[in-house]
């Protein structure tokens, strides 16, 4: 099923930082809510989704590496 854009004459509101945070770190999961994400989609534009997600895909890439380095480290 799609998502319904939200009518024309309704007034854009923008998400602050923490939503657009927020909203990505859910969609990496896959956990969204169908109300959750219309609102998402209704305030967020999309290159805020595509920066917010490679930051946090990066963000995760080192986080693996950084514990990795700490399992090696501790394992000799």
């Amino acid at each position: 099923m799609a998502v319904e854009p939200p009518p024309a004459d309704a007034p854009r509101r923008d998400a602050g930082f923490f939503r657009i945070v927020l909203a990505v770190f859910w969609s990496f999961f896959g956990v969204r809510k169908r109300g959750q994400l219309a609102d998402d989609a209704a305030s967020i534009k999309p290159q805020h989704f595509i920066v917010a997600g490679v930051v946090g895909a990066a963000v995760f890439v080192l986080l693996l590496i950084v514990i990795v380095r700490i399992v090696i480290a501790n394992a000799t």
